[in-house]
């Protein structure tokens, strides 16, 4: 079939009572859950997956993969389950009690590896790493099954026209608290003596989680009694293939995902260029991050607002083109001084990837249809997620930095072509 374009000007239709539910509690509901981001930020600041729990595998072995697989567990887990819950998902007419119930497997665990940092001494490495390792699978996987119904119940409660604009707020906020609570936990972890140091970190996040679990548990959602529910429920992969069978706009914007994964996996190789090239000192690095946190916490805030008044595909378009210039200045870099707009392009790429992709995801499909959309749109996206930077790594041991860069701007521009010239705004049309 052909597309229907939606025209923003016409008469706007009288609202529902569900909407006028929504509307009535959109300040409580945006006050609690930015207060949920930003707390859970600040928990995850003292348990981060890029600085604290790397560090707490390093303390027990010296394999680089065990390390650096930390991360990768993590983003895993979150992405792969989202395709496999759509189902059930697209069929409540309440997410808030299946996100309180699911969201305890991603806070629960770090209470595990506090247990196993007091314990250490006394079950020793090997027995420390298992369980680290398992605990690392049960977090990951606990936010990969609350991901979808999360997401649904936000896309639910905040109107379209402004969900972009929460959904940068809370990443901000988020990323604020991340940076200002992994300080303290650096501060922890060089005064007190393992195992107190990270055992403490942990705990400390715990105790913020169920904060943060508290606020989100104050959500106001009203029940969507008109939504149609078949009375057959079908599977996940028969839902998978109707969508994608028939909105071939949706397919050119998981292409887009896909590559976006590959256009910026040379971002994660930007520190130790700097380091082996440029002889970056520690107070150099540290102005960096911040930095990057800055542009994101900037961009998070500044992209959601304006991208739900002129579309997030416009979005996803500026992040093509910073990631494009991010990988071409660090091709080119000639000093250390490029890194600052490296690093400032890297978070404004970032956002875009991460950020407004979910916010034009839920523009996709109906209410029955959005966690179909969201799960394809997350779990045929973790494959690259994962791939991406493990290529970027054996490129870089192999070959140097910079063929890792040549690909990373050459994929960010074919990214860029098919945003420009395939890929719609779904606000606009619909298959």
């Amino acid at each position: 079939m052909g597309k229907i374009s939606i025209r923003y000007n016409q008469p706007m239709l009288p609202l529902t009572t569900l909407e006028k539910d929504i509307r009535e509690n959109l300040k409580h509901n945006i006050t609690v859950n930015l207060l949920d981001g930003g707390i859970f930020g600040m928990a995850l600041g003292f348990a981060s997956f890029s600085a604290v729990l790397p560090l707490f595998v390093a303390s027990m072995t010296n394999s680089a993969t065990l390390i650096g697989l930390v991360p990768a567990i993590h983003s895993a887990g979150w992405l792969f389950p989202q395709l496999f819950t759509a189902s059930h998902v697209s069929r409540l007419r309440k997410y808030k009690s299946t996100v309180l119930m699911t969201t305890i497997h991603e806070r629960a665990p770090f209470l595990g590896f506090a247990i196993v940092a007091l314990l250490l001494p006394f079950i020793g490495i090997n027995t420390g790493l298992v369980l680290t390792f398992c605990l690392l699978i049960w977090q990951g996987l606990g936010g990969g099954f609350t991901a979808n119904a999360w997401t649904s119940m936000i896309s639910k409660i905040i109107p379209p026209e402004s969900r972009g604009t929460f959904f940068g707020m809370q990443g901000g906020l988020a990323n604020l608290f991340i940076s200002m609570s992994a300080i303290g936990a650096g501060y922890l972890l060089d005064y007190l003596d393992a195992p107190w140091n990270f055992a403490t970190c942990f705990l400390i996040a715990v105790v913020l989680f169920f904060i943060s679990w508290f606020a989100l548990s104050k959500t106001r959602e009203p029940e969507d009694t008109e939504k149609f529910i078949p009375a057959e429920k079908t599977h996940f992969w028969v839902d998978a293939k109707r969508v994608l069978s028939r909105d071939k706009n949706f397919n050119w914007f998981l292409l887009v995902r896909i590559l976006s994964q590959f256009a910026t996996m040379g971002f994660s190789f930007y520190i130790i260029y700097a380091l082996r090239e440029f002889k970056m000192d520690t107070i150099t690095a540290g102005y960096l991050t911040a930095t990057l946190t800055i542009s994101q916490t900037v961009a998070n805030i500044g992209m959601g607002w304006i991208g739900d008044r002129v579309g997030h595909r416009m979005m996803l378009i500026i992040g093509a083109v910073a990631a494009f210039f991010s990988a071409a200045l660090a091709f080119n870099a000639a000093s250390i001084t490029w890194f600052y707009p490296i690093f400032l392009l890297t978070g404004v790429a970032n956002v875009a990837i991460w950020t407004n992709s979910i916010s034009m995801t839920v523009d996709f499909g109906n209410e029955n249809e959005r966690p179909i959309y969201i799960g394809l749109s997350q779990t045929l996206t973790a494959p690259a997620t994962i791939i991406a930077p493990l290529i970027g790594g054996w490129i870089v041991d192999a070959a140097g930095f910079t063929p890792t860069f040549t690909i990373s701007f050459v994929l960010a521009l074919g990214m860029l072509c098919i945003l420009i010239f395939l890929v719609k705004d779904p606000r606009k049309f619909r298959p």
